[in-house]
């Protein structure tokens, strides 16, 4: 499909189809050259501004498909004064036009690229403008809110004994629990879009590849019993009951017997930062043989801000139950040999991202909707604490408008042009 936006659309539809469609008509025509030779046959569709996808007339040309063919109408099309348009620019005239916010225009990409069943799902409800509806919900009560305290400002010599009235906790009260209502989905949103990356690392021999193998289902590393069998990284994405997850088996950690392996090692580290989850993997029949320091010791070169789980493999080998145990770091005991403790691995992984495979409500989201959400709500949390100090009105209406700005910048309301060129650059061409 060849598709044009603009005001010279009528004029470009009577130069290659020799007529303007009927608006919203399927028609069957045939697509000229500059002679009026037939280029190709196919639908031609006529959609009128402002009722179009861009908000602008819009011709969309649908073909045979095949590449020669589909060029030959596209470079007939730039003949006729288009030109190729940038990547996402539709969603952004789109935008621009009023058709979409920013949140909608980027569940379009999200829709494009969903992954799984539910993030298609969790793209089309914010497509169709749910996500911003309960945005715009906030900020209307965020609304109520400054209007309420302003006339408190405005007259402060009526007899209104604004910090006491119970109307005000209760106003509160409802937008925190909006925030957490939307803050849950939109996390939710967010985790089926980009997954959950989670790093395999630990000492060589542990049983690391061994246990990818086991988690994805199929021999994709290479196992042997000789350490050190895994120089480079090591990817692979897989659902877990809906939950994405892309894991990464590591090289083993230790002093590197050669350049390959030491590069290997760098790279394993350099991963290790970027992991939202360490699974830390030990062999489960040398704990006797280790302190409690040595442990200590390897956990302190892991990165602190990384949450880290530790998994005891080879407990076929040890005679121990698979089980579970949370304390400051959550520890399984597991066989990736025979599977045993597979199961609270897996669950433990979705309870730890907080993902609920029944979650119907999810709304796709991405991390700078997440920053705005999280910004919004601890500026709303600090002016209810305001409201403990005598007279400080004007303190509390200026941190719900900042409150407000941030919510805004989800939909486009605050949105700085480098933010939206960023966004839109992110998309495929003719999105």
């Amino acid at each position: 499909m060849v598709r044009v936006s603009g005001a010279e659309v009528s004029r470009i539809a009577r130069e290659i189809l020799g007529f303007v469609p009927l608006p919203r008509h399927a028609r069957l025509a045939s697509f000229l050259d500059a002679e009026g030779n037939c280029l190709d046959q196919g639908i031609a569709l006529y959609f009128p501004a402002p009722a179009s996808f861009t908000g602008e007339d819009v011709l969309e040309l649908q073909g045979h498909g095949g590449p020669l063919v589909t060029d030959l109408v596209l470079k007939r099309v730039l003949e006729l004064g288009c030109r190729m348009a940038r990547p996402g620019e539709f969603s952004e005239r789109a935008f621009y036009n009023g058709k979409m916010d920013i949140a909608q225009a980027e569940a379009v990409a999200d829709l494009i690229d969903a992954g799984s069943v539910a993030a298609a799902k969790a793209a089309v409800r914010s497509m169709r403008g749910e996500f911003s509806a309960r945005i715009a919900e906030l900020q209307a009560q965020l609304t109520e809110l400054r209007a309420y305290v302003e006339a408190a400002i405005d007259f402060p010599d009526e007899e209104v004994d604004f910090l006491s009235s119970a109307a005000i906790g209760a106003r509160l009260d409802q937008v925190f629990g909006g925030f957490d209502s939307i803050i849950a989905a939109a996390r939710q949103g967010s985790l089926l879009r980009d997954g959950l990356t989670v790093v395999i690392a630990g000492k060589p021999n542990a049983g690391k590849s061994s246990l990818l193998n086991r988690l994805v289902g199929e021999e994709v590393a290479i196992v042997t019993p000789a350490p050190g069998t895994t120089r480079d990284l090591l990817r692979h994405h897989l659902e877990l009951d809906g939950l994405p997850l892309n894991l990464v088996d590591t090289a083993g950690l230790r002093t590197a017997s050669d350049e390959a392996e030491e590069e290997g090692v760098r790279r394993a580290r350099a991963e290790l930062r970027q992991a939202d989850r360490v699974l830390y993997v030990q062999d489960a029949t040398r704990v006797g043989e280790r302190s409690a320091a040595e442990l200590a010791a390897e956990l302190e070169e892991l990165p602190s801000d990384v949450a880290l789980t530790l998994v005891f493999n080879k407990i076929d080998l040890t005679g121990a139950a698979a089980h579970a145990s949370h304390g400051a770091a959550t520890e399984i005991f597991l066989s990736a040999k025979t599977g045993a403790g597979l199961d609270l691995l897996r669950a433990h992984l979705k309870e730890s991202a907080g993902y609920r495979a029944s979650e119907s409500g999810a709304l796709t989201a991405r991390r700078r909707h997440l920053d705005a959400l999280r910004r919004a709500q601890v500026l709303v949390q600090s002016a209810a604490e305001v409201l403990r100090r005598p007279r400080a009105f004007e303190l509390f209406a200026e941190d719900l408008r900042l409150a407000q700005c941030a919510l805004g910048e989800i939909t486009g309301e605050f949105t700085s042009e480098d933010l939206l060129g960023a966004i839109f650059g992110s998309f495929c061409i003719g999105k």
